[in-house]
């Protein structure tokens, strides 16, 4: 995954270069996209498998300076999961030259008595299987009978609703995260929601995506 960011003013320092901890503020960002790539808003996510992730550990490894204004990405993966804990290895980059390395280890622990517990295999798999290129998203599509419990956890319902054709995007806790439908003659998708803390990620465009292949002659749910 990749988090696209330019560097503003506040964060270069007299040096006229970015203020060394600020890379790890660009990791962190990056980190919460990451998620909301996963489609796990990551509060309401950690809340369900019962704990939270701590930092263990946060490594940098300068090569070269970002500067202000430069367009950067931070590249970020999973690289290992142990028995309690998450390693993310990340780089950040200007255009094709590395700029920082970066090393961070999560464990998972319970969120009062700070002990470590095993990652919930729900998390593993979900993981594991976006590194690997697996969908981290299911898509149901069908009516109005069919389909309201998911889309009203994402918006109120109207009139168009009991006759159009939805879509509905479940992440892999199967929690609703967007939705759309065609509605009676309509040629366009619209009703269109996604949940809130995963906005700007793309699930509402998957949801019309989703839905408009599904329509397209010859398919069917």
């Amino acid at each position: 995954m990749h988090h696209h960011l330019r560097v503003r003013w506040a964060e270069v320092d007299l040096q006229k270069v970015v203020f060394n901890p600020h890379y790890l503020m660009y990791v962190d960002t990056a980190i919460a996209d990451y998620w909301r790539a996963l489609a796990l808003p990551y509060e309401q996510t950690l809340a369900a498998l019962g704990g939270e992730l701590f930092v263990k550990k946060s490594t940098l490894e300068f090569h070269a300076s970002a500067f202000y204004d430069d367009l950067l990405s931070v590249g970020l993966r999973c690289a290992r999961i142990g028995n309690s804990s998450l390693q993310f290895v990340s780089g950040i980059f200007r255009g094709e030259e590395l700029l920082v390395s970066a090393e961070l280890i999560y464990v998972f622990a319970d969120p009062v008595s700070r002990r470590s517990l095993t990652v919930p295999d729900a998390l593993r798999h979900t993981l594991l299987g976006y590194e690997q290129g697996a969908a981290v998203v299911t898509t149901q599509l069908g009516d109005w009978s069919a389909m309201q419990g998911g889309l009203l956890a994402l918006r109120a319902p109207d009139e168009h609703d009991a006759t159009a054709r939805h879509c509905v995007l479940r992440n892999a806790l199967g929690e609703p995260v967007a939705t759309a439908r065609i509605a009676l003659g309509a040629t366009q998708a619209d009703g269109v929601a996604v949940m809130a803390s995963l906005q700007g990620a793309g699930w509402d465009t998957a949801a019309v995506a989703a839905l408009n292949a599904a329509q397209a002659p010859g398919l069917s749910a």
